[in-house]
């Protein structure tokens, strides 16, 4: 966008101001019904669409109702010493319990169907059972209905087994116990102070009640303008909830840190940063992969609207500041109106950003200097190849809680000698004709797995189908569980009768192979395409040239990556010991990481204060970690990726950076950013 229609754009919103003022408010307001009613429309599985793992699943749960990508419940059940569960007495009770207790339309496997020792533990006295209930698809409706499951076969097998000790655990409880857990005494204290100094900061910085508030309002339009152009979206096309989580931050990091630039040279440097972000992320949005669709199209949202706000919302808030701001200095100055109107126009021609202020925040960024510039960017590139090390997945179970009814059971588990890949067992749904047994028994043979049994109940063959659990002696996210889930694909690729092979342990493959394998090619795409537009389009006047522009976008990929790096570095190497990061949570990440770099990196470039950015990276982080720190490991993982994603990339881009405008003299301790 040129510098002359930024400048039409931006005259013609403070000409109209009053209604480009309502029509903000009416997004706001009728945008933000339209949202809440419109989140129905975006997919809530959370599961990679499109590969071999989701289709199998889907056919799984055509054919049977149950199961697929929906982990089963484990019950678990310990006898007395002395106890012998391979007798008929002990297992067969077990057995008929756990069926009666799982209702209608429930597949249960346990030793009692089977004969299979794997089903027992190592201390002799213990066994377990696989329990799919009759209800519960991969969607947030369908893992309440497995929650509630839970809590009811709990309570009833400890009604029909009073000798035993019983527990009920499986993925889905150990993070429904997460959940429900909430924060505790320090983490209520943490989430609190962030709060507070989400407040004080902006406070600070602002120095006004109209620019405290105005972020937060660009914000709240930005990001109910984004999710109903996604949602709408989503009618055509299938668009993940985690949309959800990526739009806000986003919204409030851009809204916060482009309130901080100066006026005219900030909306020349927000119209760039708009048109290339939004490029970038189109770019996203053309790759045949459901998370990349839903993140490309909500980073497309965000930009557009965002931008829409600064070059028109902006204006017209800094003008009524101004205003504001006039009349109260001129009152409690007790100055004429003449005096009051030559000491208006001296500190500058918009309230949002004073010459002498953007001196005051450039030289505060300026101390920094090369020395700095080559440690933050060598700090990315650290980052970055951290993230090489990446490993894509649901959090290991024992890191997902670290009390509760689910962790008993998991506890139970490991005291007996069974490994936890018994909470993500594989579902093989063999066609027409096949022999269930053989089939089990190939599967037996492949290295890695525990056990593989093929139920005769009617529950486990349908249609002249029929399904064979396989149990992996370790999780599917460690290397040794994502080998044999390898394994057990390939020998049933093969022969006159392919199988099909689904359950919960293949949709972190189906992540690796189906998303994350694109991004070798989506990541350089996105990459030229922002390159492309604020080289050959015409970008505002000011704006350095193609080799400042190749810097922000290569600031902004770096950025990218190292917030996968800085995931793997706290969560999967870090004191957690998560083994992996839930699959979807770098995506998103990412791009946030992505779209406030290269908004920071354009300004910056464009002559734009550097302490505006470490502001707007304050702001974001002290937001997400009030919202999100507590017990629950998969928002725990979003939320510190987006904060140490906007601080890292806020003090590696701390660099000596020529102002737009000559500086004024000013105090050193000033803070006013607007």
């Amino acid at each position: 966008m040129s510098t002359d229609l930024t400048a039409r754009t931006r005259d013609l919103a403070l000409r109209h101001r009053t209604a480009v003022g309502v029509a903000w408010l009416l997004v706001l307001l009728i945008g933000g019904a339209v949202a809440v009613l419109g989140l129905g429309r975006l997919d809530q599985s959370f599961t990679a669409s499109g590969g071999p793992g989701h289709r199998a699943n889907q056919e799984v749960q055509e054919r049977y109702g149950n199961g697929a990508a929906v982990a089963p419940l484990v019950a678990v059940a310990s006898w007395p010493a002395g106890a012998d569960v391979r007798a008929p007495g002990a297992a067969g009770r077990f057995g008929d319990a756990v069926r009666h207790a799982a209702g209608p339309g429930a597949r249960t496997v346990s030793y009692a169907g089977t004969g299979d020792e794997g089903f027992l533990g190592g201390d002799g006295r213990t066994v377990y059972a696989l329990v799919y209930p009759g209800a519960g698809e991969p969607d947030l409706a369908g893992l309440t209905a497995v929650e509630e499951a839970a809590v009811a076969l709990r309570a009833d097998l400890r009604s029909a087994l009073p000798e035993a000790r019983v527990e009920v655990t499986g993925v889905l409880p150990l993070q429904h116990d997460s959940a429900v857990a909430g924060p505790g005494p320090v983490a209520l204290a943490v989430k609190a102070a962030c709060a507070l100094g989400l407040l004080v900061l902006l406070a600070a910085v602002f120095r006004s009640a109209a620019g405290f508030l105005a972020p937060l309002l660009l914000a709240g339009v930005t990001s109910v303008g984004a999710l109903v152009l996604v949602e709408a979206v989503a009618g055509f096309t299938e668009i993940s909830f985690v949309v959800v989580y990526l739009v806000p931050v986003t919204a409030l990091v851009l809204a916060v840190h482009r309130w901080a630039q100066p006026p005219g040279a900030g909306e020349r440097s927000a119209a760039a940063a708009g048109a290339a972000g939004a490029a970038a992320c189109a770019v996203l949005a053309l790759f045949p992969a459901s998370f990349l669709r839903s993140v490309g199209v909500a980073g497309l949202a965000v930009w557009a609207v965002g931008t829409a706000a600064a070059l028109t919302l902006v204006p017209v808030l800094r003008s009524v500041a101004t205003r504001s701001r006039r009349t109260g200095r001129s009152a409690a100055a007790g100055r004429s109106a003449a005096a009051g109107r030559s000491a208006a126009a001296g500190r500058s021609a918009a309230a949002g950003r004073s010459p002498r202020a953007a001196g005051a925040a450039g030289r505060g960024g300026g101390r920094s200097g090369p020395v700095s510039a080559v440690c933050g960017l060598v700090l990315l590139v650290l980052a970055a190849g951290a993230a090489t090390q990446l490993r894509v997945g649901n959090p290991e179970a024992h890191a997902l809680v670290a009390s509760g009814p689910a962790r008993d059971g998991l506890d139970r588990l490991a005291a007996a000698g069974v490994p936890p890949g018994v909470l993500n067992p594989l579902e093989v749904l063999l066609p027409e004709g096949a022999d269930p047994r053989a089939a089990a028994a190939r599967a037996a043979r492949v290295p890695g797995v525990l056990l593989a049994a093929a139920p005769r109940g009617a529950e486990w063959r349908r249609d002249g189908t029929a399904v064979v659990v396989v149990v992996p002696a370790e999780e599917p996210m460690t290397a040794a569980g994502a080998a044999t889930v390898s394994a057990v694909r390939s020998a049933f690729a093969e022969g006159a009768l392919p199988a099909a092979v689904g359950g919960s342990g293949v949709v972190d493959r189906d992540l690796v192979d189906g998303v994350y394998g694109l991004l070798p090619f989506a990541v350089p795409a996105a990459a030229l395409a922002a390159l492309a537009v604020l080289v050959l389009l015409p970008v505002p006047s000011g704006f350095p040239g193609a080799g400042a522009a190749a810097g922000a976008v290569l600031r902004a990929v770096l950025a990218a990556l190292a917030s996968a790096g800085a995931l793997t570095v706290l969560w999967q190497w870090g004191p957690a010991g998560t083994g992996a990061v839930t699959g979807w949570v770098p995506l998103v990440v990412g791009v946030f990481a992505f779209c406030v770099s290269l908004d920071r990196s354009v300004a910056s470039a464009a002559g734009g204060p550097p302490g505006a950015g470490l502001a707007a990276a304050g702001a974001g982080a002290l937001a997400v970690l009030a919202v999100g720190i507590g017990p629950q490991v998969e928002l725990a993982l979003l939320v510190s990726g987006f904060a140490m994603a906007a601080v890292l990339d806020a003090l590696a881009g701390r660099r000596r950076t020529p102002p737009a405008v000559p500086a004024r003299p000013t105090s050193r301790s000033s803070l006013l950013l607007v």
